[in-house]
């Protein structure tokens, strides 16, 4: 059966059309909770989601479809991503779910699924998932006595909270930081700007207004530019950005430049490695992240795996050979010592502790390798496999390797959440490198009209 539904992170797309519509969303709740569904204990669900308008529709279509199954629902309401991750397992769920289209803007909408164990499904388990969503009608439905009951878990952001300082390094302190949190309008609009100040730090929250439409909205980690104002004009110490779900993170240092996931693995794997922490003798990261993260890791003795692009590419890798850090070059920081999925505040806060050890300003402590002169542009088509797989496209690619050749590489690929296709290059040449991007990019508009 071919995958038709769910992406590299869940069922994603514009909200009220296919496939996230109510119809379909209250089905994908019908059918993994019949998947999940064993035992003859009293099943849970627990149901999180950030700010956009669409997710009471789709929280509510959901509900419907597990409590028709016979499980009983947990609502948590705004949380982040790996929240639902963590109160998933603590809680001896049998299913969470959070209702994010991550950084998308607020149109978009999109359903994540977990395992009672906290990680997010494996492609079999959401293959199963595609399979009961399109012959519904064989779903079996509760009997009335065993139809599931919804109810408000009030303190799940508190938990959560507790979860993430927990994770620190015993006694972080940050008192004496100025700390300016972008957080995008989205799920982490409150339990972000309350860990902060707990452990001391002086707190600007920006972005923390959301009314539905906003989250993403020239704000958070993909649109780092109010932070990196606000850090200037608040003469903070460091910035720190999150997406609309909160699963990835950006910095900003103090001269108000980004500090993005590749520099933030290398301080994290710098900081573990000292301490004896790091397992697996080195990190995971995807194709996009730098060649300077790859050549920083190999000076230190340390290996850099890399996946295809996606952090479930990326957890699975570290899961199946012993690493406990990976993460992308967009700012997915997974640790899984402390959480099952990327987490953008729990790596701010190592981020932190890395920054206090130094004694450094975050200009000095963040800057852990020169960048390779990278370029990565997107192009939107109508049919990116028909694009990809045309002639002159993959003569252009040819070409940009050739003339790239040993120093540098070349990644054309489709977006997994978007109708993009991704061309990215990197080299120790600039100049090179722009010029074997717009070359590619010149020969993809002719073949995807």
């Amino acid at each position: 059966m071919t995958r038709s539904l769910f992406g590299t992170d869940g069922v994603r797309g514009r909200a009220n059309s296919r496939p996230m519509t109510a119809e379909i969303a209250m089905r994908i709740g019908m059918a993994t909770g019949q998947i999940f569904n064993r035992g003859g204990h009293r099943h849970r669900v627990v149901v999180g989601k950030d700010t956009r308008l669409s997710g009471y529709m789709i929280e509510q279509a959901l509900t419907a479809g597990f409590l028709s199954v016979g499980m009983d629902v947990l609502l948590l309401g705004p949380l982040p991503t790996p929240g639902v991750g963590f109160l998933t397992r603590s809680m001896r769920a049998d299913v969470g779910v959070m209702i994010s289209a991550s950084h998308n803007s607020y149109e978009d909408n999109g359903i994540k699924l977990f395992g009672p164990d906290g990680f997010k499904l494996s492609d079999a388990v959401e293959m199963e998932i595609e399979a009961l969503v399109a012959s519904y009608d064989s779903i079996r439905l509760a009997a009335p006595p065993a139809i599931g009951r919804a109810t408000r878990l009030d303190d799940a952001g508190g938990r959560y909270i507790e979860a993430v300082k927990g994770s620190a390094a015993r006694g972080l302190d940050l008192s004496g930081l100025r700390i300016v949190i972008d957080c995008a309008n989205g799920a982490a609009y409150k339990v972000a700007p309350t860990v902060l100040w707990e452990l001391g730090a002086e707190v600007i929250p920006i972005a923390v207004k959301p009314d539905g439409f906003n989250v993403n909205d020239k704000c958070g980690s993909t649109h780092p530019s109010l932070l990196q104002e606000s850090v200037g004009t608040y003469r903070a110490d460091i910035g720190i950005a999150l997406d609309g779900d909160a699963d990835r993170v950006v910095l900003v240092c103090e001269k108000g430049s980004l500090v993005d996931g590749d520099q933030l693995m290398a301080t994290i794997a710098d900081l573990w490695q000292r301490d004896g922490r790091l397992t697996g003798n080195g990190l995971v990261a995807t194709v996009m992240s730098n060649l300077g993260l790859e050549r920083y890791v190999g000076a230190r003795g340390l290996s850099l795996v890399r996946t295809q692009v996606g952090d479930r590419y990326v957890l699975e890798r570290m899961r199946s050979d012993g690493f406990n850090l990976g993460g992308e070059q967009s700012g997915h920081i997974i640790m899984t010592d402390h959480a099952t999925t990327g987490d953008g505040l729990m790596a701010a806060l190592q981020a932190l502790a890395a920054l206090i050890r130094s004694g450094k300003p975050a200009s000095e402590t963040f800057r852990a390798f020169q960048p390779v002169p990278q370029l990565l542009k997107n192009v939107r088509v109508s049919d990116a496999a028909a694009a990809l797989n045309a002639a002159p496209v993959a003569a252009a690619i040819a070409a940009a390797e050739k003339d790239l050749g040993q120093g540098g590489r070349i990644l054309v690929r489709k977006s997994g959440t978007e109708p993009l296709i991704r061309v990215m290059a990197e080299g120790d040449d600039s100049e090179l490198v722009r010029s074997v991007v717009d070359r590619i990019i010149e020969a993809i508009p002719r073949q995807a009209a």
